[in-house]
């Protein structure tokens, strides 16, 4: 069993930047593929980026590639989420996501967060 506990979120002005952090509870987590992924109002769940096991692989969806930054510490059990350069429309519920496949999809994760709040003002 893994629980996931983001946080980080908050209010930011467009162009400014934000770390979100996601801490994972056990003893297995480098064995866990980690994604985000992020839900704004309305709209459905979507994709942010992935990050493999030993954090030696990472990918993102198109939309943040060169302004997000996944990584982690395995020693900390701690998966992180660098932004920068914010846009209103990063605005959204940012969850983190623990599984065992690769490459991630929303559908194979077995453990999500709870979510923490990112709102970008324009």
């Amino acid at each position: 069993q893994v629980q996931l506990v983001e946080s980080g979120g908050g209010l930011v002005q467009a162009g400014g930047s934000l770390r979100l952090s996601c801490a994972a509870s056990g003893r297995t987590f480098s064995r866990y593929h980690m994604g985000w992924f992020r839900q704004a109002p309305g709209k459905v769940r979507e994709f942010v980026a992935a990050i493999r096991g030993s954090g030696a692989i990472s990918y993102y969806a198109d939309s943040v590639k060169g302004r997000f930054t996944i990584s982690r510490d395995n020693a900390k059990n701690t998966v992180y989420l660098q932004m920068n350069s914010l846009k209103f429309e990063d605005t959204a519920v940012y969850y983190c996501a623990a599984g065992q496949s690769w490459p991630i999809a929303a559908t194979g994760m077995d453990y999500w967060g709870k979510g923490t709040l990112v709102t970008v003002s324009s």
